[in-house]
């Protein structure tokens, strides 16, 4: 069935959130609707967000920490 709407436009950056143009609605686990009218949304996908689903760039903290920590084999 051919539609007349345009393909929704999702973004992944490597290490940081899915970003998706147009107003959202996202299903949580628990079945409830969230919503967001902003023009570009950005998802969590590490998990550490404490606004979940939405990202509030705790992927951030997270690299930059890791980053700087040397890899040592023992």
């Amino acid at each position: 069935m051919p539609s007349d709407r345009e393909p929704v436009r999702i973004r992944l950056d490597e290490g940081g959130p899915l970003l998706v143009e147009g107003p959202v609605e996202v299903t949580m686990p628990d079945g409830t609707t969230v919503s967001s009218e902003r023009f570009v949304t950005a998802i969590c996908v590490c998990r550490r967000s404490r606004t979940q689903p939405w990202c509030d760039t705790s992927h951030r903290r997270h690299s930059r920490v890791r980053a700087a920590t040397p890899h040592t084999s023992e």
